[in-house]
């Protein structure tokens, strides 16, 4: 279980990047965080990462507080950062240092597989499009086997088609070991199409506005009127977010209208 707790975030030149967030994320459960710009996503998933500190509010994993980078956490960035001087396999395989050379070339070779590469295992990243680059950088977070993974935005510079493909060959991967899942997307029919639970962020400062659950069977079809349902859900809780009066997250309603029911 990953549970952030009145987690909040100020900068040193008084911006507020967090307020207040409390989130339970459970094992194996993909959550796609939206929001408009500033809402602090990616300061959300720094954070997480321990690649930066919290102003007030802890983290935990399993009952373990998180404050700096940990080997249960893997992230993928934007872009694929692959070490230009390694092969492929060498870039999926870097961080396995701790594992004998025969679980490496195994854990590697699969992953590569699964990911439609195994024959490019040999070539140097400048030789692989932007997409391939992109699925190595997930098959590498993928085989350290992390209990959270955190996905920034990972798709976002790439084409719709090519989008898709690795919305496919991401969920293969997760299906095998099932990390918990954090992703940052600007795309409302990406976060439907892979999220269990889709959470709507409100700008200045960052807070949760919203939660949504999404009870679709896996694989997911586009087409599908519940999948378009879904997508409609998100859209408009994510415009009344963006709202300039700048609504009271529906959460805080919802709990305010419960104690007044009692």
């Amino acid at each position: 279980m990953l549970e952030l707790e009145h987690l909040s975030k100020t900068y040193a030149d008084g911006t507020r990047a967090l307020s207040d967030i409390n989130l339970s994320v459970r094992r194996g459960e993909i959550v796609a965080l939206i929001g408009g710009s500033g809402c602090g996503k990616t300061t959300l998933l720094r954070l997480v990462a321990g690649l930066d500190r919290t102003s007030a509010g802890a983290i935990h994993l399993d009952g373990e507080a998180i404050g700096e980078p940990h080997p249960a956490v893997g992230i993928v960035f934007q872009e694929p950062r692959l070490l230009p001087w390694l092969t492929v396999a060498e870039n999926v395989a870097f961080g396995l240092s701790r594992l004998d050379a025969a679980e490496r070339r195994a854990r590697v070779a699969h992953a590569l597989d699964k990911i439609g590469l195994a024959e490019h295992a040999g070539r140097w990243p400048r030789d692989l499009s932007g997409g391939q680059q992109q699925r190595v950088a997930i098959a590498r977070a993928f085989v350290a086997h992390p209990k959270v993974l955190l996905l920034d935005e990972p798709f976002s510079a790439l084409d719709a088609f090519t989008r898709a493909s690795l919305h496919e060959h991401l969920l293969g991967l997760w299906e095998e070991t099932r990390p918990t899942v954090l992703l940052v997307t600007h795309d409302v029919h990406e976060a439907v199409t892979l999220a269990d639970r889709v959470v709507v962020m409100q700008p200045k400062p960052g807070r949760i506005f919203d939660e949504l659950p999404l009870a679709l069977a896996r694989p997911r079809d586009r087409t599908a009127t519940s999948f378009e349902a879904a997508a409609r859900r998100v859209l408009a809780a994510l415009d009344e977010s963006l709202n300039p009066a700048r609504p009271q997250p529906r959460l805080e309603r919802d709990r305010e209208a419960a104690a007044l029911w009692w």
